[in-house]
């Protein structure tokens, strides 16, 4: 594949999402699947109450017609493209039982995890009996092997049986640090499509063509879908498009074998998460509050921020940190 037929499936993939959005967004208006706002939350989202959610419908859309005509399709492909929708599917069902039928709470915690850990499972099993380098992952910023003392840390380092367990741990950790990010206009979308862009060019760059494929198909999607989904935002992914994006995005680290590096670029995500943990454990040991409220987006918004610029100055951090994921990886 030459890198041309790369953009253009990214185009594709916008297209499709540019025009999904005026045709799906009336429909979901009609159906009056609108948006729940926190009463704690931010004295400026009232104002977002009723936007329609479950826009990740979109994107899940888009990604399957663009990456399934291209051309090449292969297991890998299919095993992205199925955590995809599987991730998408439990985001749906939450969504739907928390809008369409009015129970707030959706799906119980223990559920809607369990649902994940059973995706998580079978993409790391199945990982770990197909890859070429079977359950070793590869270590972030080491070419061939460094010498530390005595300890000597290879480029490859083999999991073993600590592989799937691992893998499952980091699959689920990135569908729902992603899942926390979507608070914000723009916000989960935007750094999604930068950290679908780093892996759409290492996937290239490494001969992962269908994966290079899935990667831009996903870049391609982001981006369109930002039409919609930037401030002031005519509609939300909902779980159905985080659970769904985060599943893509660890589906793809995962069958390259380099989840070390979604820590690195996916490093607002995971912001995010510990903020939430930080505050959580925090506030039950000492009933004090670290933030003013998590997520961590949250608490510069009561800091005073405008949307718009937590949201800009996120997406510059991404980059850096993708660019750092580069240099990590060549």
């Amino acid at each position: 594949m030459q890198f041309k037929q790369l953009l253009y499936i990214i185009i594709i993939a916008f297209i499709i999402t540019m025009v999904l959005g005026p045709l799906i967004i009336p429909h979901l208006k009609k159906l009056k699947v609108g948006q729940m706002i926190r009463e704690d939350g931010p004295k400026s989202h009232k104002s977002k109450r009723g936007t329609p959610t479950m826009g990740g419908i979109i994107i899940i859309a888009s990604i399957f017609a663009t990456s399934l005509t291209a051309g090449i399709i292969d297991n890998d492909l299919i095993i992205a493209l199925v955590a995809t929708l599987a991730f998408g599917l439990i985001g749906f069902i939450d969504d739907f039982i928390k809008i369409v039928l009015k129970r707030s709470l959706g799906l119980r915690a223990y559920q809607k995890m369990a649902l994940q850990l059973i995706v998580a499972s079978v993409l790391a099993i199945y990982q770990a009996n197909s890859s070429i380098i079977g359950t070793r992952i590869i270590i972030p910023f080491i070419q061939g092997s460094i010498e530390i003392g005595n300890i000597v840390i290879p480029q490859y380092f083999d999991l073993g049986v600590f592989f799937v367990p691992f893998t499952v741990l980091v699959v689920v950790a990135i569908v729902n640090a992603v899942n926390l990010t979507d608070g914000l206009d723009g916000l989960a979308t935007g750094v999604t499509l930068i950290v679908a862009a780093f892996f759409t060019l290492i996937a290239f760059n490494w001969g992962y063509t269908s994966l290079a494929i899935f990667a831009g198909a996903l870049t391609g999607s982001c981006l369109g879908f930002l039409r919609y989904n930037s401030h002031p935002a005519q509609i939300f992914m909902g779980d159905t498009g985080s659970l769904a994006l985060g599943g893509a995005i660890a589906a793809v680290a995962v069958l390259m074998n380099i989840t070390l590096i979604i820590p690195i670029v996916g490093g607002i995500f995971f912001a995010e998460t510990i903020s939430v943990i930080i505050q959580v454990i925090s506030y039950k040991t000492t009933g004090k509050r670290v933030f003013k409220m998590s997520p961590l987006h949250h608490h510069y918004e009561l800091s005073g921020w405008a949307e718009t610029k937590i949201v800009v100055v996120f997406w510059i951090i991404t980059v850096v940190l993708c660019l750092l994921g580069v240099i990590a990886l060549s």
